[in-house]
This record gives C-alpha cells, sequence and structure tokens, in this order.
C-alpha cells in the first residue's frame, strides 16, 4: 500500500522533459523529496529502487518540472495586497492545484504602510513549512511607475523611485524582495536599478513611458526584465520603436507573456518567441482574487475590478485590463495548442526560465539529479495536470 505522505516514489513510462531533450518512456527516481536519477524505464526494475518506494506508471503523460509564476496576485477572492497568514495559505493552496510549485507575491501600487505589512506577512509565512506552492518571496508591481500607463494601479499611490524604501526593506528582510516593476524613465530610477541588482533583485520595466532610447540607457544601469509584454508600455512603431522594440530588440531583457488569449494575441505571442531567445521568454498568469471564481466583482489591490467570461477590467474604467483569471496549467496549453509552441519550449518559460532569472536553478526548474522533487504528471493528449508533487510531496 502507498504512503500518501512519502517523498521517495519512481515514475515510470512518462516522457520526462528535461534540459537535454524529452526522454520517450523515461524514469523519474524521488528520494526523500530529490530527485535521485532520470533516465529510462528499461533501466529500473519496479523492485529496483533501495529502499524500495512506490512506484507511479505514468502511462505515457508528460513529467514536467513545477511552474514557477513570478508575477501573480491572487486566487479564490483572495489577495496578496492584503495577506494575512490565512489568505496565504488559500492562494498558495489555489495555484499548487494549478501546477505552480513556487511563486512571488505580487502586490500592487498602494501606500507604503500597505507594502509593509504585506512584505512582514510573507516574511513570517517563508520562515515556517509552507504547506503549498512555495513563496520564494516578493515582487513589488510599483508605486514606482509612470503616471501615464497605470493600467489597473492606483494613480492615487504611484510615487517616485524611492530607494531609501527598498534599502529599508532589505535591511528588514535580506532577500525576501526578488523583483521590482517600475518605470526606468522617471528620474532616480537609474539609482534604484543599480542598487537593486547589487542585492541580486530583479529590474523590471513595466508600466512605463519611456521611449527606446530611455530604456536602453536603463539596460546599461542594471534593467534586465520586463512585465506583460505589450501591455501598459509604450508600443512599437517603426519609427519610435518605444519600450515594446527595446524589449523585442534586445537580448539582455527578459520578458514575460499572460498568454491567456485576451491581453495578447497568439500571433504576436508567437512572434516574441522568434525574436527572444530560449532563456529570456517567460509565462505568467497576473492572477487576480477572481482566479478560480466565476463571474462578478471582486478586488485587485484597492479597486473594484468586474469579471465577464474570464475578462477582467476597472469598474470605474471597462476597457481597462485588470490582471487575470489564468492558471499556469491553462497557460501552458495555450501556449502549445493556440500558439503552436513545442512542449520543451513551453516547459522552459513555466518552470526553467523564471527560476534562472530568480537565480533558484540550482534547486528547482526543471528535472535533473539532485534537484528538489517539483514535479507535474500531464495528460499527453489533453494537457490537463494529472498530479502535483512539491519537494517530493503530492499535493493534495
Amino acid at each position: 500500500m502507498s504512503n500518501p505522505n512519502s517523498r521517495s516514489f519512481r515514475i515510470l513510462h512518462g516522457q520526462v522533459v528535461t534540459p537535454h531533450g524529452i526522454v520517450k518512456d523515461g524514469a523519474v527516481t524521488v528520494i526523500d523529496g530529490i530527485i535521485h536519477d532520470v533516465g529510462s524505464s528499461s533501466e529500473f526494475a519496479p523492485e529496483g529502487a533501495d529502499p524500495p518506494v512506490e512506484v507511479i506508471d505514468a502511462k505515457g503523460a508528460y513529467v514536467l518540472p513545477g511552474f514557477i509564476d513570478i508575477h501573480v496576485h491572487g486566487g479564490l477572492k483572495e489577495d496578496f495586497t492584503n495577506s494575512t497568514q490565512e489568505s496565504l495559505d488559500i492562494i498558495t493552496k489555489f495555484h499548487a492545484a494549478q501546477g505552480t510549485t513556487a511563486m512571488l507575491a505580487t502586490t500592487m501600487t498602494t501606500p507604503k504602510e500597505v507594502l509593509d505589512q504585506v512584505l512582514e506577512e510573507v516574511h513570517a509565512y517563508r520562515s515556517q513549512e509552507m504547506p503549498y506552492a512555495q513563496l520564494e518571496g516578493v515582487h513589488l508591481e510599483g508605486p514606482f511607475i509612470s503616471p501615464k500607463w497605470p493600467g489597473a494601479q492606483n494613480p492615487e499611490h504611484i510615487v517616485p523611485p524611492n530607494k531609501d524604501w527598498i534599502e529599508a526593506w532589505e535591511a528588514k528582510y535580506p532577500g525576501l524582495i526578488r523583483q521590482v516593476t517600475l518605470a526606468p524613465e522617471r528620474e532616480g530610477a537609474h539609482d534604484l536599478i543599480r542598487y537593486l541588482r547589487s542585492k541580486g533583485i530583479v529590474a523590471a520595466a513595466g508600466h512605463t513611458d519611456a521611449t527606446y532610447e530611455e530604456v536602453m540607457a536603463a539596460v546599461d544601469a542594471g534593467l534586465h526584465h520586463s512585465v506583460h509584454m505589450f501591455n501598459a508600455m509604450t508600443p512599437l512603431h517603426h519609427r519610435k520603436p518605444g519600450a515594446a522594440g527595446a524589449i523585442l530588440s534586445s537580448p539582455q531583457i527578459s520578458t514575460e507573456i499572460i498568454a491567456d488569449g485576451i491581453h495578447v494575441h497568439p500571433a504576436a505571442i508567437s512572434i516574441i518567441a522568434r525574436l527572444k531567445t530560449a532563456e529570456n521568454f517567460i509565462l505568467i498568469t497576473d492572477a487576480m482574487s477572481a482566479a478560480g471564481l466565476g463571474d462578478g466583482e471582486y478586488m485587485l489591490g484597492d479597486l473594484p475590478v468586474i469579471v465577464e467570461d474570464h475578462v477582467c477590467t476597472l469598474k470605474e474604467s471597462p476597457g481597462t485590463l485588470a490582471g487575470s483569471t489564468l492558471t499556469m496549467i491553462r497557460g501552458f496549453r495555450y501556449l502549445v495548442e493556440q500558439v503552436g509552441l513545442g512542449v520543451e519550449y513551453a516547459s522552459r518559460m513555466a518552470s526553467g526560465n523564471p527560476a534562472r532569472l530568480l537565480g533558484i536553478e540550482n534547486r528547482t526548474g526543471s528535472i535533473e539529479t539532485g534537484k528538489q522533487a517539483d514535479l507535474l504528471l500531464v495528460d499527453q493528449h489533453k494537457l490537463e495536470l494529472m498530479k502535483v508533487w512539491i519537494k517530493g510531496r503530492q499535493n493534495k
């Protein structure tokens, strides 16, 4: 009889997606939550593990590394901006059930005291064993953005880049802030970008009115990422490439995509995939509190949002998109089925690339010996999620 609490098992007869290709009829052995070996099923008899472990027959399903969502605001009516220990459990449990094994708690443009509270709550949550998707830290989406491109951010709370705030938070919670989204054209942005890079924090362009030249100047200062491509940024024009043109043409800048068929046309996603290298294109959800629920009225930060047929818009500005109800498994499926990307490419976008951006690729983000067993079993035909393991423990 299998032990539901065991962190040791062997998956046989799967299509194992590794950084070196797909192992057909592949096998993965996990011992105490760590990937012990990866190879062909023919190399491993069911009784061959020492000590003996549960054997799981994948029956041809894909074995994928767990998804890592670096830009997600909430789910099941909970929002990271209003973090409590209970709400963090609810959000991470919901997204774990959708294949997300690690994530960044993403905030909105809010007053500083709200951000203080979020950082305190996430810090406390991370200080104990996290039962569901692992919070790798916090992504501050604002408040250092452009008032000309607020998107679904509250313009009342937008402020210029403030390095003092970040320095104080970093001193109090070392390593907790993992990404900061800002408008690189604003005064003080370059100093902040240089500080972020010195601390290993991702400096990301977003909600920006920057020209092509201003983005490239920020790259010289250390900018190396951008959020939700094409949304809330100066567009591409053949005489004024804008922020979009700078991101598309610069190999130094990685970028995110919300693959929900609402934010970006599949043809545009395909174009990005051809222009960016395989390492600097990242799938995100930008999911808000409505994720996992139906139509209705919800909150994104302190702004009301109307959801109709999966489309989220600001109540007071019906044409303004406000996050999404996307999950990582749906985004992954969309990339393969609607955009036409291969399973290996989509897997890198959902797992390996965000792990590399966050600097955690030594322990997660791919199926390799010695890494923690953050694994997914996904049906090979419908790309539906079958099982999720986080650090070798099956998610329930």
